[in-house]
Parts: structure tokens; sequence; C-alpha cells
């Protein structure tokens, strides 16, 4: 990067845009740049933005995302990974899914409470819950606003059945919630690990912690006895797809039991936000991985059918498909099912005193 494309880096942020949001009516540019209201860059801080919602629980209707429901106790994500699917869903909120979904960062603050209501909800029937299917549970928020322990903690009171899926370390302060969760087999966690190269990693997910503390909570959490397991994803053709054999080995050995992996798909504002951001990081290497993506989504950089999406298509994608495979074999991961306990489910006496 150099001269003028340096000074437009932002460090320490995944997408180096913010692409229109398509649900809004209105564009605002800026025309001059002798304004004294330098709009643009006035706000590179994260705000924290406070949201009354009706409910928390999602019932999720995707048959290829291995999830039933999902609980996001935030929007928005200050990880800043480039190519997250969850940046289109801030658009819904009204902001961009480029810069402000990692700078605007929504906190349902009373995400407690709807969780308590909605498992009190008659005829539920205590099916397995996601923290989170959308944004990360434990982002840096978390650190400030506890919701995430909170929620674990209900979870446990009533015997409710939890998956969990993040990319940061934090986790390991909920340990003794975890493990009282497994010990009645209540929880299943996953770590998201794509790449155990540190550089690519600082710009590709920014704020994320590094694989080498990742592969430490796989460890820790594992040696607690909670069932552990590893998200490759998502893969990048080009990029990352290199280091399936070494990841599952490093994480086999950490004591992950379970693995899965996606390969990156660009929907929606999510391609420009990608796009620009392996333009100004890779740009020797830009067209090679672009076609790549392309050739596993039959020529595009997302493929919206259910089950080739996620996985891809095409000869990239099964060499990818099978390497995945034999290293998962080789390294002795998903050899079991972990299937979570259903049975012990209930609201508990002080609850029911209040109706």
């Amino acid at each position: 990067m150099i001269g003028d494309e340096e000074k437009q880096y932002f460090k320490g942020r995944g997408a180096q845009v913010n692409p229109h949001n398509k649900f809004l009516k209105d564009v605002y540019v800026k025309e001059y740049g002798e304004g004294i209201d330098d709009w643009e860059e006035s706000d590179r801080k994260t705000t924290f933005l406070f949201e009354n919602s009706k409910t928390i629980v999602n019932k999720v209707d995707s048959p290829d995302v291995g999830m039933a429901y999902s609980l996001n106790p935030y929007q928005g994500c200050e990880h800043g990974c480039t190519y997250c699917y969850a940046r289109n869903s801030h658009q819904y909120w009204g902001y961009s899914a480029g810069l402000e979904f990692e700078r605007k960062i929504i906190v349902k603050k009373d995400a407690p409470a709807l969780f308590r209501k909605f498992l009190e909800k008659k005829g539920w029937d205590a099916a397995t819950i996601s923290l989170s299917g959308n944004t990360d549970c434990y982002q840096p928020a978390e650190r400030q606003f506890k919701l995430t322990r909170q929620l674990l903690e209900i979870a446990l009171e009533y015997k409710q059945p939890i998956g969990m899926i993040t990319k940061n370390s934090l986790i390991l302060r909920d340990r003794d919630i975890l493990q009282e969760m497994a010990k009645l087999n209540l929880c299943m966690v996953y770590v998201s690990i794509n790449s155990l190269n540190e550089e690519l990693r600082q710009v590709m997910e920014p704020r994320t912690t590094t694989a080498k503390q990742r592969l430490r909570v796989v460890e820790e959490l594992s040696k607690a006895g909670i069932p552990m397991g590893v998200m490759v994803a998502p893969l990048v053709p080009g990029l990352s797809d290199h280091e399936i054999p070494n990841i599952l080995k490093a994480i086999a050995s950490a004591g992950a039991v379970k693995a899965g992996y996606t390969v990156v798909r660009l929907n929606g504002a999510i391609g420009q936000i990608f796009e620009d951001w392996l333009r100004k990081n890779f740009p020797e290497r830009f067209d090679k991985v672009w076609h790549m993506i392309q050739s596993c989504h039959g020529g595009n950089v997302n493929d919206s059918r259910f089950g080739d999406r996620m996985r891809g298509d095409g000869n990239i994608a099964k060499m990818i498909r099978d390497n995945f495979r034999l290293h998962s074999r080789l390294n002795g991961l998903n050899q079991n099912d972990i299937i979570l306990d259903h049975t012990l489910f209930k609201v508990p006496r002080s609850q029911m005193t209040l109706f």
C-alpha cells in the first residue's frame, strides 16, 4: 500500500469502506475535502447503542447452518472480520455493513430478562440454543456488559442446552459455568480458527485473539471436561486453504473432538468489502484468490443454494473437501456425535411462583 491508499487504510479495522445500506433511500457523500465537518472520519471509536428488543431467541430456518435457534446479545462486532456474514444484517438496523458494523455495536441490555421470558413459554421443548448464531457473544463489548455470562447463568439454572461458537479467549472467564453445564451434558463449545498465520489474522480478523490463544482455549476447556470443536471457517482459497492439515493436527492435539469448515462466500455487501480489502492487502494475489473463490461458486463469489453455499462446488471446492475429510480422519476428529441432554430442562420453582 502506498500513497493515498495507505492514508485511507484504517489499521485495526477489517472493512476499509462503508458500502451504502440498500435499505436506506438517501446516500451521503463528501464533496469537499476542506469541509469543516470531517464527518467521514469523526467516528473512529467504537460506539455502543442500547436497544430494547421484543424477543431475544430467534428460530433459524436455514437448513445448512447447524442450529435451530440462535441468541445474540450483540449486533455488530468489533472483531472486524472482513468476511463476516453477519455484516449484512447490520443494514436492518440502519447502518452500513462496512466500518459501521465494527464501530456501532448494538447492545441488548434486556437480553437476560427476555431469555427467562422465552424459556418460560408454554410448550418450550428445550431445543439447543446457539450463542451466538450471528455475531460473537464474546466480542470486546462482553468484557464490559457481561450479558453472555448472565445468559449462561440462566441456562444453567433452567438446565437449557447451549451451543457456543467464538474466536475470543474471553470465554475462559466463564469456564466455571461451562464446566457445571458440561457435567450435565448441557453445552458444546466451538472455537473458530481459519488460519495459524498471525500476519494474515492481523489484517483479516484485526481485533480477535491470536490462533495460539484460541488453541489454548480449546486445550483448557477440553481439560475442564467441556466437549470442544473447531470451525475452520471460512477457508479462503489461495490464502488459507493450504493450512487445513496443520490446523486439524493442532486442534486435535489441543483436545478438540469435532471439526467443521466452510468456504468463504461473499454475499450482499460483503463482496464489495472483501474485494476492497483483498486489493489493498494482497494486490499481487488478488486475481488468483478472487478467481479461486469464483470457481467455488459457479463463477460468482456467492452461491445462495442451501448445501452448496457453505462448502462450494467445483474442482477447488472438492479438493478442499477431500483434504479436510482426510486430515479429520487422520487426526481422529468427528468420530462420534455430541448429543446434548434436553430432558433436564425445568423452570425453577422460584420462577413458577411468579405466575
